[in-house]
Formats: C-alpha cells, sequence, structure tokens
C-alpha cells in the first residue's frame, strides 16, 4: 500500500510541476545538469514527456474519469445495472485518457480501433442487434394475457414528448430537441438510435444520461409510488394472468411487427428486431438461434456499445452547457414518465368493477427499463403484502413500454427528418 501511495504521489508531482513553474515543463528542466542545446538524452526526455498523459491532461479529464469510477462504484457495490455500467465507466476511463492530437488513439480520430467500434454507434448498428437480444429472451405472455395494461406503457411515454417540449424550451434546436425526448422512454439502445439520426454530435451525452437514469430506477421511483399511491391502493390483488396458447404466443410477434411498423415505419429497425426475436423464441424450432441472439450476442454487443459509448464523453467533447441541460431533463423526464404511468393506473381503476381492478404500482413499469422497473414495483407491492407478487402483472406495462418509446422514436424520426 505504501509503494502504491508513493507512486501516486510521484505521478502528482511530475503533473503538478508544469503548472507550479507557469509554463510548460521541458525535458531540461528536469535534469538541469545536462546541456538545453543538443543531446540525445535531452531531446529523448522531452519527446517522452510531450507523449505522456501527463504532459496533455486537463482538470476535464479527471471529472470524467471520476465519474467513470463513480459509475463503476454504483455496479459493484450497489449492483446498479452491472452489466451496463461497468463497460460505460470503463469506456469513460479509456476516452478520457489524455493524448496527443494526432496520435491515433482517441474514438473521435479517423482510423483509430476505437473510431471503427464507435461506427456501431454512430450508424445506429448496435441497438436494433440488442433489440434482437431482448425478443428473444422476452415473455409477452402478461402482455397478451391482459392486453388493457399496454395502455400504461403508452401513457408512460408522456415523459418522451415532455422532454421535448423541455428541450425546446431550453434552446435546442428541434433535431437535438426530438433525440433528448427519447430519454423520457428510459431506453437506452432507442435513445442511442434515435440520436444517431437526429443529433450525432449529442450521442455521448444522450446515452449517458439515458443509461444512468436506467440504472438508478431502484432509487429514484420508490419515492415517486410512496408520493402517488396510497396504502389502499398498493393492497389492490390482480386476477392471476391466464394461460396464453402456443398459437397466441408465435402469433403476437408477427401481428406486432406489422401493425407497429405500419404506425412507425421509421422504427422498423428496431421493432424488427425486438419481434424478430420473439419469433426465434416462440417458433419451437429455432432455439439454436434465439438462445445465441440472448446469450452470446447481446452480451458482445452490450460491451461495444458500453465502452465506445464510455469512451465517447472525452472532456473536451462532453463537458459543455448542453451536457448538463440534458442530464437535468433526463431526470425530469423520467419522474414524468413515471407519474404519468402511474397516474393512468389510478384513472383506469375508475372504470373498472372492483373485481376487475388493477394495483395502480404497475403503472411505474411502464417506463421501458427492462425488467428493473418492474422488480421495482415487484418489491414496492411485498412491502405493502408481503403475499401480494406484482412481478407478471408489472411485466405488461414494462414490455409495452419498450415497445412504446420504439414507436416514439420512429414518429419522431419521421416527422424531423
Amino acid at each position: 500500500m505504501k509503494k502504491l501511495l508513493t507512486v501516486i504521489v510521484v505521478l502528482g508531482i511530475l503533473y503538478l510541476i508544469p503548472t507550479l513553474l507557469g509554463g510548460e515543463l521541458m525535458a531540461q528542466d528536469l535534469v538541469p545538469n545536462i546541456p538545453k542545446e543538443g543531446g540525445d538524452l535531452t531531446e529523448g526526455l522531452l519527446h517522452f514527456w510531450e507523449y505522456t498523459g501527463f504532459a496533455n491532461a486537463t482538470f476535464g479529464n479527471f471529472i470524467m474519469i471520476a465519474v467513470g469510477l463513480f459509475f463503476i462504484f454504483l455496479a459493484i457495490r450497489f449492483h446498479y445495472e452491472p452489466l451496463l455500467l461497468i463497460p460505460i465507466g470503463t469506456g469513460i476511463l479509456l476516452g478520457n485518457i489524455p493524448f496527443p492530437a494526432g496520435a491515433g488513439v482517441g474514438i473521435y480520430e479517423s482510423g483509430s480501433v476505437l473510431n471503427y467500434l464507435y461506427f456501431g454507434v454512430t450508424q445506429g448498428i448496435y441497438p436494433p442487434l440488442i433489440f434482437l437480444g431482448i425478443g428473444a429472451m422476452t415473455d409477452f405472455s402478461s402482455l397478451i394475457s391482459n392486453p388493457r395494461l399496454m395502455l400504461l406503457g403508452a401513457a408512460a411515454q408522456i415523459g418522451v414528448f415532455g422532454t421535448f417540449i423541455g428541450a425546446i424550451a431550453l434552446g435546442f434546436e428541434v433535431h437535438e430537441a426530438g433525440a433528448i425526448s427519447i430519454i423520457g422512454g428510459a431506453d437506452g439502445p432507442t435513445a442511442i438510435f434515435a440520436s444517431a439520426k437526429l443529433a450525432p454530435q449529442l450521442i455521448g451525452s444522450i446515452a449517458i444520461a439515458a443509461y444512468s437514469y436506467m440504472a438508478l430506477v431502484p432509487v429514484i421511483q420508490p419515492p415517486i409510488m410512496k408520493l402517488l399511491i396510497t396504502k389502499k391502493e398498493r393492497l389492490i390483488r390482480m386476477k392471476p394472468p391466464r394461460a396464453v396458447s402456443k398459437t397466441e404466443k408465435i402469433l403476437f410477434p408477427i401481428i406486432g411487427m406489422l401493425l407497429t411498423t405500419f404506425i412507425s415505419p421509421s422504427a422498423i429497425p428496431l421493432l424488427g428486431m425486438l419481434f424478430f426475436g420473439n419469433l426465434l423464441k416462440e417458433s419451437g424450432v429455432t432455439d439454436r438461434l434465439a438462445d445465441t441472439a440472448r446469450t452470446k450476442m447481446i452480451d458482445i454487443v452490450t460491451i461495444l456499445l458500453g465502452v465506445t459509448v464510455g469512451a465517447s464523453t472525452q472532456a473536451s467533447v462532453f463537458l459543455t452547457g448542453s451536457s448538463i441541460k440534458i442530464f437535468a431533463l433526463g431526470a425530469v423526464s423520467f419522474i414524468i414518465a413515471t407519474a404519468g404511468g402511474l397516474l393512468f393506473a389510478k384513472i383506469m381503476n375508475l372504470f373498472l368493477s372492483e373485481k376487475n381492478k388493477i394495483n395502480p404500482l404497475i403503472g411505474a413499469a411502464g417506463v421501458s427499463a427492462v425488467p428493473d422497473s418492474a422488480r421495482v414495483v415487484q418489491q414496492e407491492g411485498i412491502k405493502s403484502d408481503p403475499s401480494n407478487h406484482l412481478l407478471m402483472h408489472a411485466m405488461a406495462p414494462n414490455v409495452s413500454g419498450v415497445i412504446g418509446s420504439a414507436v416514439a422514436a420512429g414518429i419522431m424520426i419521421s416527422f424531423l427528418m
């Protein structure tokens, strides 16, 4: 431990020396006995220093490195979306290691390895592949058995359109506002897909905001639930979902694909892959393909997406007033989306008979953070009644929220492009 601290102190001193001397540190200053003119050793030391991260670091780099470490801490210590936050946090570290311009290593430098990997983000390639995996691991039975719960997923999309209005009010250009608005759906891949089409320059900020709030679902949603849902409403017991036939499960992705893509053709890459993945799962004859889509493929794409999105947050690009506004809008939109689902569930109960009422808590699952928001609903329901299990019911608005956010993104793209 002492050796590690010694190394850190020495490195810190090396970085601070130029600042303390009020100018750029020259190799000759470190070795005063060597002549300042000529000498291979002097030139070598100077050349070495100019290519180190210490010579090129800025205060912004250290801020972003701290953010990356914080993401990794949240993932390991509190298990907040570790499959996302650890790749993103590591990417933030990689993207903010200082390097001299033209070194060919930065994510924004043409020809670099990270730049090639980032192509999948900027061209919207990774999000549809993520949706393919999500479709292959999703069971739509709860939604098929109780289709009216789809309305809760639609109601939560108020966060999308509320964010769009807020972004316009804060001075964002209309295409940027459209990209930012998808944060309100709490859907990282969809937010990236929309950003790639409408505002590529904001992909890093939008993606980090979307995934951050997805990871913080267990922190953000419970206080809103406690504020809007009464103790009596929390105790409502819902009928068990009816059994869904295999034929229904096979027909659902086919009908869903045709219906949603006819409504929102611009969302074909997302919705087409989502329902295709589900068809692979439910058909019963493509188990190998479904297994690959929901395991190996989605894991690889998640790694590439997380690392490259994180690396795109170079301090010089990310630390701007726009990024701060985007994060603020994201927080507000997520609260609005959650509240929209909860309140709409209460409104629905006004028109339902006593035996058919729904527990309003499941309205919070209308945001498309699958399956975390459904788990939060389950946990909050158990706190009020340990024998009242809401997870299966909550999955219906949860998966419909995924569909709803993709439809909303498609509508935004169609209107604005």
